[in-house]
């Protein structure tokens, strides 16, 4: 059975949109993964199809409700599978690549798409609904966050990826980003290719590219070096000390 995902939204036309395209599309094709997206407001109970009303105790916006978003999931859900469910929501916790290879590791994803100022906190508590996030930003909706988070997925999926490599020697696949590339001509515009890099010398090689992973990670991203560098000084770490001081 493939990995499968079920997406909560407003406007199920969004889906696949991109995914339909490049790597992800052609996974689909070939049966690798599917996706089905759900009308949220199919599950609206009133003429009007309401989804959402006003806050309690005021203030700006509207909150989606918890009857109709727990039908919703209840539907998701019973389609099989224990599949986590998560809500796409900027007070999440942060998504990064630990956590996309724990979903990848399962059979699929339920992903709800919030709209307006949010959904109803029971509905979250009652379904246990993991609360992810792309970044700190806010967006008109989930459903791009829902995108980026099945993009990043559907790419480790066996088979996927031509090369089995690509998914390993890339940004936070040891906790760094990734150090820099270079291809032909080896010299462009007066800039020469690293002569490293044109050595032969694999362990070289290999040095310098670990070399430059660390330097960009330590100038970008303090916290995630900040991180590295204490996984590594732990007791029992495997020779993870940094290349470069």
């Amino acid at each position: 059975m493939s990995w499968h995902a079920s997406v909560l939204t407003l406007f199920p036309e969004m889906f696949p949109g991109p995914l339909g395209q490049s790597l992800a599309g052609r996974a689909l094709r070939d049966g690798r993964w599917s996706i089905d997206s759900l009308d949220i407001r199919s599950f609206a109970t009133d003429r009007h199809r309401t989804v959402d009303d006003t806050p309690f105790g005021g203030g700006a916006g509207m909150v989606m409700r918890p009857d109709v978003l727990d039908a919703a999931l209840g539907a998701a859900l019973a389609t099989g599978g224990d599949r986590p469910a998560v809500y796409l929501t900027p007070r999440g916790r942060r998504l990064d690549q630990a956590m996309v290879r724990d979903f990848v590791a399962g059979p699929g994803l339920v992903l709800l798409c919030g709209r307006y100022e949010g959904v109803d906190e029971r509905v979250i508590e009652a379904r246990g609904l993991q609360e992810v996030s792309i970044g700190d930003y806010v967006l008109s909706g989930g459903e791009p966050a829902a995108m980026v988070l099945l993009d990043a997925c559907v790419r480790l999926l066996p088979g996927v990826m031509g090369a089995a490599e690509s998914g390993v020697e890339e940004s936070f696949s040891d906790g760094l980003l990734e150090y820099p590339h270079y291809t032909r001509p080896a010299d462009w515009q007066g800039r020469a290719v690293p002569p490293v890099l044109l050595s032969g010398h694999h362990a070289e090689v290999a040095r310098w590219r670990r070399a430059e992973a660390e330097r960009i990670t330590r100038e970008r991203r303090p916290d995630l070096w900040a991180r590295y560098t204490e996984n590594a000084a732990a007791p029992g770490a495997m020779d993870g000390r940094p290349a470069a001081a």
